[in-house]
């Protein structure tokens, strides 16, 4: 069975192999094997959600794409899934279809943004998410294929190919999966979520359409606000080299931050604060990166922030417990498309 366009079709191969080139051949995947989306694999999927195929989870706001709870159930298969991952798609795919995301914006740019997932709750640890080590890269099934599947959902429902929709210059990584989960019990701060709303003890998912991240280091200072010195300069070189118009960042933070941040009594609102001062540009400055012919079409002195407030800044406690590392992940244009949070299972 496959899912592209607006009607689910089956068809008859050998084996898995055979429905692997069959994908291949006819554009359905992101170029990596899939799993064959058999009619009993989409089933099983579809009861862990206790969801009718053609149950609608989103409609894409502005081609008016539906989303169906089968179309979902496809792309979770395929992508290698476990039938439990279910329940955390599906709010993946609810909160990317609310207009303030920009999920038609964000997938048809040429600025290459992917969504980026970060889920909190109890259910990152009964999918035995990664939160810690290499978080932004390999070594969880959960966190890998529950990323693909939305890069499988945006190509298959949603016409989301390289060349065609998908209008992206370049793209990154992040385009295959781009899912951590926060590192909730080895963190000073409350959740992002509970920042965001979501009840204690519930589950759920905060999604934004990203650039790539950008990794930092500074091991050479315990002092907290010459270490955000350090974040907040990514996040104004990201506004010189690719974007002025302020929008939600987030920072993951690692451990060896995080201690030092908890030690001086930082927690994420002071983060917040001090990040929304120092993240500010002139427009002058995008002389020093060879736009001058821009910034010269303006008051030069004019001040950019890259909040608008300090609340935009979405700071999540992820990575591994070494190392003086940290990452700042870019919106894809501003407040054209913002983070988005939806409680799992509500």
């Amino acid at each position: 069975m496959t899912s592209d366009g607006l009607q689910s079709r089956t068809y008859d191969v050998a084996d898995d192999f055979e429905a692997n080139e069959l994908f291949q051949k006819n554009g359905w995947t992101d170029g990596l094997p899939i799993v064959a989306p058999t009619d009993e694999r989409v089933r099983r999927f579809l009861a862990v959600a206790r969801l009718e195929p053609g149950a609608l989870v989103g409609t894409e706001p502005v081609r008016r794409r539906r989303i169906t709870a089968e179309k979902v159930a496809i792309a979770a298969v395929m992508a290698g899934c476990l039938p439990e991952y279910m329940p955390v798609v599906v709010a993946i795919v609810q909160a990317m279809c609310r207009p303030e995301y920009s999920l038609h914006g964000s997938n048809a740019s040429t600025g290459g943004a992917a969504p980026f997932v970060v889920v909190n709750g109890p259910i990152r640890t009964a999918l035995a998410m990664n939160a810690t080590h290499n978080v932004l890269a390999n070594g969880s099934r959960a966190n890998a294929t529950i990323g693909r599947t939305v890069r499988l959902i945006i190509i298959n429902v949603l016409g989301g190919v390289p060349g065609q929709l998908d209008r992206s210059t370049l793209g990154h990584p992040g385009k295959f999966s781009y899912c951590v989960a926060e590192d909730e019990e080895d963190s000073p701060w409350p959740s992002l979520a509970a920042e965001r709303g979501v009840p204690a003890g519930a589950s759920a998912v905060t999604v934004l359409g990203c650039g790539a991240p950008h990794q930092l280091m500074n091991e050479w200072t315990h002092d907290p606000r010459e270490i955000l010195d350090t974040y907040a300069a990514v996040i104004r070189a990201n506004m010189l080299t690719y974007s002025i118009w302020p929008g939600n960042y987030f920072l993951v933070v690692p451990k060896q931050h995080r201690q030092i941040f908890a030690a001086a009594g930082f927690g994420k609102k002071d983060i917040r604060e001090y990040v929304h001062e120092r993240a500010r540009v002139k427009r002058g400055e995008w002389r020093t990166v060879g736009k001058a012919a821009v910034a010269g079409r303006s008051d030069e002195e004019r001040v950019y922030t890259a909040l608008r407030v300090p609340d935009d800044l979405l700071v999540v406690a992820a990575g591994g417990p070494a190392g003086g590392f940290g990452a700042v992940i870019p919106p894809w244009y501003g407040t054209k498309g913002q983070a988005q949070t939806a409680q799992i299972g509500a």
